[in-house]
C-alpha cells in the first residue's frame, strides 16, 4: 500500500481551511536526552584556528579562542601564516581546562536558520532533524508556525536551552490563530490572541494572511508587546494586503517573497492568473508563482526603487528561502541530490514525490516551460535581494527544509550558495547566515559573531568555505589529488553550541544509521517518481 501523507506546514500554508490539509499537531517525537557533545568546560581553548567572522572583516589567523563555560572570553592573535606560533602570545590553559587543536582549520560563528520547521509526519523525529541541522553548523533556528504545537516547541526550546537534548537553540513563532477553534474575525479577537500568544511564551508570530483590519491590529499589537513577526503572504489575501502593508504595520520579516512583487505592480492590481487557476491545485499555485516577478516593476525603475527604499527604512528583514523553490527551476537537480540516498527518510522521500495531497509535491505536469519561467523568476528575485543588501537592507539565511526535495541541514549551505549566485561576496553570505540572522531574531547581543562576551557558538571546518561553500555540505566537496585520486574534503568537523563541542561527522553518522534502519524495516529503496519496487509503498 502506498503511503499518503496528509500534511501541510509553514512552507506555503495559507492559514485558511484547506480540506483537511492542516498542521500535523504533535506527530513528531521529541528529541531524546543528549548523548553527544563534550563540555562545557571551566575553560576551552580552540588553538591555531583561522577566524572568519561575520563583520565583513577578512579572515584572520592563527588565533586562539578562549571560552569559559558558554561565553567567549578572549580572541588572541598568536602568529602569522606559515611560521611557528608565538607561544608567548598563547593564552594559558587553566587546571581542568580543555584544548582543541584546530591548527589549519577555519572557525565561523554558529549558523542561524531563520526558517526551520522541526518536522511533520514526513520526518517524524526531532532527533533526525536536529542532528542534521547541528551537523551542518546550525546552532540557532526559528520555527515559523510551530506546526507540532506551541507547547511542544516550547518544551524542546527549554530542553535545548538547558542542553539536555542535542538541538539548536530554538525561537518559537506561533501561527497566527493557532489554538483557536474558529476564525479570528474582529480586531478585538486578534489583539486578545496576540496577548495570549506572548503569555504562553512564544517569541513571535508567523502570519499567512487575514483581512486587512485583522492583520493591521495583530501586527501592531505584537510590535507593541515587543515580539517579532514573519509573514508568508498567501495569494488568497495578498490582493488587499501585500509586503509593504505588513512592513508599515510593523512586521519584522518577510518569508519567501510573496507579497513583494505585488507591492511593485504598476500596470495591474492582481497577478495575471490563468482563468482556470485553482489555488487548491498546487501546480497552478506554484507554477504560476514562477511568472510573478516578471509582472512587477522593472529593476531600478521608480516603483522598484521606492518599495525597496521604504522597506529598508522600516528595518524590514528579507528571508528569501531561495533553496526551497530551487526544484521549480531544475527539478532533476533537486531530486537527484546525492545526500538523498543515505540521509533522506523513506517517509520524507514519499512526501517529496508528485502527489496531489502532500504539500509542495506539485510535479503533476512539470517540464521545460515551467522551469524556464522559474529561472527568469530567480534572476529578477536575486537582483532585488542583492541590491537590497547593497543598500543596507538585512537578508538572512532561511531554508524551509522538509519540502520540495530540500533536506534539513543540507539545504543550509545550498541557500548560502544561492545567495552567492545572487551576487553576494562570500563574506556577505557569512554575515547573512550569522549576524543578520541573529539581528532578525533580536539576539545579536548574544550570538551572530565571534566577540568577547557572546555565547560560544562556532562552526569549525578543515577547508576554507570562502573559496568553496560546498565544503560545508555534510557530504563535502570533490577534489582530485596530484596522484589523480578522487577524494572528498570538508564537511563541518565540529559544531560548538554553548561551549559544548559536537563531532559533526558523528552526528551525520547517527542520521545515516536512522535512515538505514528505517529502510531495512520497510524494505525500502529510493527510486525516482514513476518507478516502483516491491516494498509496501508500491
Amino acid at each position: 500500500m502506498k503511503h499518503v501523507l496528509i500534511v501541510i506546514a509553514a512552507c506555503c500554508l495559507s492559514g485558511i481551511g484547506m480540506s483537511g490539509r492542516g498542521y500535523a499537531q504533535g506527530r513528531v517525537a521529541g528529541a531524546p536526552d543528549r548523548a553527544e557533545g563534550e563540555g562545557p568546560w571551566k575553560q576551552l581553548i580552540i588553538r591555531g584556528v583561522t577566524l572568519i567572522n561575520s563583520t565583513l572583516s577578512p579572515p584572520m589567523g592563527p588565533v586562539d579562542i578562549v571560552v569559559e563555560g558558554n561565553r567567549i572570553t578572549n580572541v588572541a592573535v598568536v602568529g602569522a601564516p606559515g611560521v611557528p606560533v608565538n607561544e608567548a602570545r598563547r593564552p594559558k590553559l587553566v587546571e581542568g581546562g580543555k584544548e582543541l587543536d584546530a591548527t589549519g582549520m577555519y572557525l565561523l560563528p554558529g549558523f542561524v536558520d531563520t526558517h526551520a520547521h522541526i518536522g511533520g509526519s514526513q520526518a517524524a523525529s526531532a532527533e533526525y532533524v536536529f542532528k542534521l541541522w547541528m551537523a551542518h553548523g546550525v546552532t540557532t533556528i526559528a520555527d515559523p508556525g510551530c506546526g507540532n504545537g506551541l507547547e511542544w516547541v516550547l518544551d524542546q526550546k527549554k530542553k535545548s536551552a538547558e542542553n539536555t537534548i542535542t538541538a539548536p537553540r530554538i525561537k518559537a513563532y506561533a501561527r497566527f490563530g493557532q489554538g483557536v477553534s474558529g476564525p479570528i474575525s474582529t480586531e478585538e479577537q486578534a489583539i486578545a490572541w496576540v496577548r495570549s500568544n506572548k503569555e504562553k511564551g512564544a517569541d513571535g508570530i508567523k502570519f499567512f494572511g487575514a483581512e486587512p483590519h485583522i492583520m493591521d491590529a495583530a501586527i501592531k499589537e505584537n510590535k507593541r508587546l515587543g515580539l517579532r513577526s514573519k509573514t508568508h503572504h498567501a495569494q488568497v489575501y495578498v490582493g488587499r494586503w501585500n509586503a509593504l502593508h505588513s512592513a508599515r504595520a510593523g512586521l519584522t520579516a518577510l518569508e519567501h517573497w510573496y507579497g513583494l512583487p505585488e507591492a511593485m505592480f504598476t500596470d495591474r492590481t492582481v497577478q495575471d492568473y490563468s482563468l482556470s487557476y485553482n489555488y487548491q491545485d498546487e501546480q497552478d499555485r506554484f507554477g504560476e508563482a514562477g511568472q510573478l516577478w516578471e509582472q512587477a516593476a522593472e529593476p531600478y525603475s521608480e516603483r522598484w526603487n521606492k518599495v525597496m527604499d521604504e522597506l529598508i527604512a522600516l528595518d524590514f528583514t528579507l528571508s528569501p528561502t531561495l533553496v526551497i523553490y530551487e526544484a521549480s527551476r531544475d527539478l532533476m537537480r533537486a531530486r537527484r541530490s546525492e545526500w538523498h540516498e543515505e540521509y533522506t527518510l523513506p517517509s520524507l522521500w514519499e512526501f517529496y514525490k508528485p502527489n496531489r495531497v502532500s504539500h509542495g509535491s506539485y510535479w503533476f505536469n512539470w517540464g521545460t516551460e515551467q522551469e524556464l519561467q522559474w529561472k527568469r523568476n530567480y534572476q529578477l528575485w536575486m537582483k532585488f535581494i542583492n541590491e537590497y543588501k547593497n543598500r543596507g537592507g538585512r537578508v538572512t539565511v532561511g531554508t524551509d527544509a522538509g519540502f520540495i526535495y530540500a533536506l534539513y541541514g543540507f539545504a543550509y549551505p545550498r541557500e548560502m550558495e544561492l545567495l552567492r549566485e545572487s551576487g553576494f561576496h562570500p563574506l556577505e553570505v557569512i554575515k547573512a547566515a550569522t549576524l543578520n540572522g541573529a539581528e532578525s531574531l533580536g539576539m545579536d547581543d548574544e550570538i551572530g559573531s565571534v566577540e568577547v562576551g557572546k555565547l560560544a557558538d562556532f562552526v569549525i571546518v578543515d577547508q576554507n568555505p570562502l573559496e568553496n561553500l560546498q565544503v560545508l555540505y555534510g557530504t563535502g566537496a570533490i577534489r582530485v589529488t596530484e596522484e589523480n585520486e578522487v577524494v572528498r574534503v570538508g564537511g563541518v568537523t565540529y559544531t560548538v553550541k554553548d561551549g559544548i563541542v559536537y563531532d559533526a561527522k558523528k552526528l551525520l553518522d547517527d542520521v545515516k544509521e536512522m535512515v538505514r534502519q528505517e529502510k531495512a524495516k520497510e524494505k525500502y529503496e529510493i527510486l525516482q517518481p514513476g518507478i516502483y519496487h516491491h516494498s509496501m509503498f508500491k
